[in-house]
């Protein structure tokens, strides 16, 4: 297992750029969209959660819930940059992350931030 399925982010090709700042050096802002975020909501799988039990025992990382939130967190990023690309977007600026855990149902990944019309100077 490779540290490429513990990481995330955007692939190169992406048309949506997402940043986690306020702003994009070399750019302006030629027009706010408003907000846009990507929502999903997974349920533990009970041989994982039995896993994680076990290997809470001993210690170390729970690898197989690692991925999934990897992917969980994929997915909402998914789901924002469509969002953003849906309303004329072209970056979503100051994107933030929420977790929740749901009364053990499962976790909800919310990807949020600004969606922007950005323009080189």
């Amino acid at each position: 297992m490779g540290i490429e399925e513990f990481g995330g982010g955007q692939s190169g090709e992406a048309d949506i750029l997402v940043v986690t700042t306020n702003d994009v050096p070399g750019h302006r802002v030629e027009r706010v969209i408003g907000e846009v975020f990507g929502l999903t909501v997974r349920s533990r799988h009970v041989g994982s959660q039995i896993g994680a039990g076990l290997k809470s025992l001993v210690g170390g990382e729970l690898r197989g819930l690692t991925r999934t939130l990897v992917e969980t967190r994929s997915q909402a990023m998914e789901r924002l940059t469509e969002q953003a690309r849906v309303r004329g977007a072209n970056a979503v600026l100051a994107m933030r992350f929420d977790v929740t855990a749901g009364a053990d149902v499962g976790t909800e990944v919310c990807a949020y931030g600004t969606a922007v019309v950005i323009v080189r100077e």
